[in-house]
C-alpha cells in the first residue's frame, strides 16, 4: 500500500486521475472539510499553512477566512494537483502553492497561526518526525486542526466496491495499518502518541460520520454509472484491477455497479464515510 503513494505517482499517473476527478472528489470531502474548517477557526489577518492541499479547495476556503491580511501556504507533493490548483484559484487570493513534502520542506520558524490539512497527513513515511517539523513553523499557541479517515471498513467508498469483487481476484495479503495511505490514522490512539511525540498539547481526536455524494448524474442511472467509473479511476479499486484483464474488469464493473446501488440518491449515490476531527496546540512557550 505504501508503495501506491509514493511521490512519483502523486505527479504521474495517480495526480493526473485525481486532476480528471477533481469536481466529484471536491464535492465527496466537502462536507469534512468545511467540518475540520469550524473546527480550525481560521481568523482575520492570520497565516495558515494547508498541510497536502491539493487542488486547493480547501486552501481557497482558508483564504476567504483570513482575508487579504492574512495568507495561505498550500504545500503538496503532486505537480498536477498544484498546477490545477494555480489555474482555479480566485483572483487576488491570499494565497501561495508549493510544491513540496510538508513533513521536511524549508519552512520559516514559527510563522504561523495555524496548520490545516484536508486528508493530507496520513502519507508521512515518519509522521512523529513530520509533526514535529511542522510545529517548529507554528507560533507559540498556534493550532493544528485536520480531517483524516478512520477504517477502511467504515468508508463505503473502499468497502462497496472492494466487497464487491471479492473472490474476482486473489486476495491481497493485508498491509500494515500503520503504513503511509489514507487509512494509516485509523487508530485514534496512533494519532494522540504522534502528536504528543511530536509536541502538541491539547490534542483532540472526535469522530465525524456523514454521508457522501459518490459519483453524479442527471438521472439515478446515471449517476450510478458515473459512481462506477470514479471507483474505477481513482481509489483501491482502481490499483486492485490495474493489471487484470477486460473479462475481469467487466464483471467487477457490474457487481461493483450493483453495490453501489444498494444505496440511496438520485443525483449522486450517497455512500457512509467516517473521519476523525482533529485538533491541537503548540505550547505557549
Amino acid at each position: 500500500m505504501a508503495e501506491a503513494y509514493k511521490v512519483s505517482d502523486w505527479s504521474g499517473a495517480n495526480g493526473a486521475h485525481w486532476v480528471s476527478n477533481q469536481v466529484r472528489l471536491d464535492a465527496m470531502l466537502d462536507v469534512f472539510g468545511t467540518e475540520a474548517l469550524a473546527a480550525a477557526a481560521p481568523r482575520e489577518g492570520e497565516r495558515v499553512l494547508d498541510i497536502g492541499c491539493g487542488a486547493g479547495a480547501s486552501s481557497f476556503a482558508l483564504a476567504a477566512k483570513v482575508g487579504a491580511s492574512g495568507h495561505v501556504l498550500g504545500v503538496d507533493i503532486s505537480a498536477p494537483l498544484l498546477e490545477r490548483a494555480r489555474l482555479i484559484a480566485p483572483t487576488g487570493a491570499p494565497l501561495a502553492f508549493e510544491l513540496a513534502d510538508a513533513g521536511e520542506a524549508a519552512l520559516p520558524h514559527a510563522a504561523f497561526d495555524l496548520l490545516f490539512s484536508r486528508f493530507g497527513v496520513m502519507f508521512f513515511a515518519d509522521p512523529t518526525a513530520a509533526f514535529t517539523h511542522m510545529r517548529k513553523a507554528l507560533k507559540p499557541g498556534g493550532r493544528l486542526a485536520f480531517v483524516c479517515w478512520r477504517g477502511a471498513t467504515e468508508n463505503d467508498w473502499v468497502r462497496l466496491p472492494m466487497g464487491a469483487i471479492k473472490g474476482m481476484i486473489p486476495d491481497v495479503p493485508p498491509s500494515d495499518p500503520e503504513a503511509p495511505g489514507p487509512f494509516s490514522f485509523g487508530d485514534q490512539a496512533r494519532i494522540e502518541r504522534i502528536l504528543a511525540a511530536a509536541g502538541f498539547t491539547d490534542i483532540a481526536v472526535l469522530p465525524f460520520d456523514h454521508d457522501i455524494p459518490f459519483g453524479h448524474g442527471n438521472t439515478r442511472e446515471a449517476a450510478l454509472d458515473d459512481a462506477v467509473a470514479m471507483a474505477f479511476e481513482v481509489g483501491p479499486l482502481s490499483r486492485a484491477l490495474a493489471d487484470q484483464p477486460q473479462e475481469i474488469r467487466a464483471r467487477a464493473a457490474i457487481a461493483v455497479r450493483k453495490a453501489f446501488a444498494q444505496r440511496p440518491g438520485e443525483n449522486a449515490v450517497m455512500i457512509d464515510g467516517a473521519a476523525w476531527i482533529v485538533t491541537a496546540l503548540s505550547p505557549a512557550s
